[in-house]
């Protein structure tokens, strides 16, 4: 039940981001939650293997390069679907920033425990 409820948040995370952003277009909220799973995704295996070989960088640029990675699968999911589009890196790094604090806020009115 709470991953079903973090998949909703998230999508809603996606779609308000979308809405906020310029550059950011997503066709509905059914192509939003399924790029916020696909970004997840991407995230989980690709992400994670990029941050493992960069961690030395990651770890002198005090997370930046981790950040930067997630702006890159944004990018990478925005490839993969055509009802999810962003104009560039630059919206992907707002979208990221702006999904990132609207998930925060919906966690928090949500009571969504992370433990």
């Amino acid at each position: 039940m709470k991953v079903i409820v973090e998949i909703l948040l998230m999508g809603l995370a996606m779609m308000i981001g979308a809405f906020l952003v310029p550059g950011v277009t997503v066709s509905g909220y059914g192509s939003a939650i399924l790029a916020a799973v696909l970004v997840a995704i991407a995230n989980a295996t690709i992400g994670l293997i990029l941050r493992i070989f960069t961690f030395p960088l990651n770890f002198l640029t005090l997370g930046l390069v981790s950040f930067i990675i997630s702006v890159l699968m944004i990018l990478l999911v925005d490839s993969w679907m055509k009802d999810f589009n962003t104009s560039g890196f630059l919206s992907a790094t707002i979208l990221a920033l702006v999904v990132m604090v609207v998930k925060v806020i919906l966690d928090a009115a949500f009571g969504v425990d992370k433990s």
